[in-house]
C-alpha cells in the first residue's frame, strides 16, 4: 500500500482531490446522461427508423415499379399484336379483294372475247350469205351466157336452188 501511495503521491493525487474528482466525474456522467446520451440515442433511433421505413419504401416503390413495367410490357404486348392482326386483316382483304377483282376482270374478258365471237359469227354469215348472193349471180350470168338465151324467172330459181345447194355441201 505504501507504494500506492507513493505512486499516487508522484503523480500529485491526494484522496481529497481524487474523490471530489470522482464526485465530479459521476456528477457529468449522470447529467450527460440524462441531458446528452438519452436526446442522442434518441434521435439515432429516430434516423434508423427513418432509415428502415425509407429502406421499406424503396422496396415497395420498386416492386411497384417491376408491376409498372410488366403492365407497360403487357400493354405493348397486346398492341403489337392488335397491330398484326389488324396487318393480317388488311392483307387478307386485300386478298380477297384482288380475287374479287381478278374474277370481275376474267368475266370482263370472257364477255368480251363471247362477244367478239359472236361478232365474228354474224360477219362471217353476213359475208357467207353475201358470197352466195355472188356466187348465184355469176352462176347464172355464166349460165346465160354459155348457153346463149336468156334465162327465164324459173330457169334462175333453179339454177339458184341448184347452186345453193352445191355449195352448202
Amino acid at each position: 500500500m505504501d507504494q500506492l501511495k507513493h505512486v499516487l503521491d508522484s503523480f500529485g493525487v491526494t484522496w481529497p482531490t481524487f474523490l471530489a474528482s470522482l464526485a465530479n466525474f459521476v456528477i457529468l456522467l449522470v447529467i450527460l446522461q440524462r441531458f446528452a446520451y438519452r436526446p442522442l440515442l434518441q434521435v439515432l433511433d429516430e434516423r434508423r427508423r427513418r432509415i428502415a421505413e425509407s429502406l421499406k419504401q424503396a422496396e415497395e416503390i420498386k416492386t411497384e415499379l417491376a408491376k409498372t413495367q410488366a403492365a407497360r410490357e403487357e400493354v405493348l404486348a397486346e398492341g403489337r399484336a392488335a397491330a398484326q392482326r389488324m396487318i393480317d386483316e388488311a392483307r387478307q382483304a386485300a386478298e380477297r379483294l384482288r380475287d374479287t377483282k381478278l374474277v370481275e376482270a376474267t368475266a370482263a374478258a370472257q364477255d368480251l372475247l363471247h362477244k367478239a365471237e359472236q361478232a365474228g359469227r354474224r360477219e362471217h354469215d353476213r359475208l357467207m350469205t353475201e358470197l352466195r348472193r355472188e356466187m348465184v349471180g355469176l352462176v347464172v350470168a355464166t349460165t346465160a351466157r354459155v348457153t346463149g338465151k336468156i334465162l327465164t324467172a324459173d330457169d334462175q330459181r333453179r339454177l339458184e336452188a341448184e347452186t345453193l345447194k352445191e355449195l352448202a355441201a
